[in-house]
């Protein structure tokens, strides 16, 4: 799956197997073929696992759009 991360201090895109992310309701995994959705994201850690590597970006809020395998994540950091 392709991730763009947006924050006012800079841009990021790479590619992802998994990502974890602080949901506004309760935390979830995107997975490739997830549905499509948008939601709202509260203060916690944004998590990705690529090829048996795992990073992290700590947030304060954001939102997600996810769909076509496309995650994109507008965030406060």
């Amino acid at each position: 799956m392709k991730v763009n991360v947006y924050t006012p201090e800079f841009f990021r895109s790479f590619e992802a197997d998994a990502v974890f992310l602080p949901g506004s309701s309760a935390p979830f995994e995107v997975l490739p073929g997830h549905a499509p959705l948008i939601s709202t994201l509260e203060a916690g850690t944004l998590r990705w696992r690529s090829g048996g590597n795992e990073e992290t970006l700590a947030i304060r809020s954001g939102a997600v759009r996810v769909a076509n395998d496309i995650i994109d994540v507008c965030a406060e950091v």
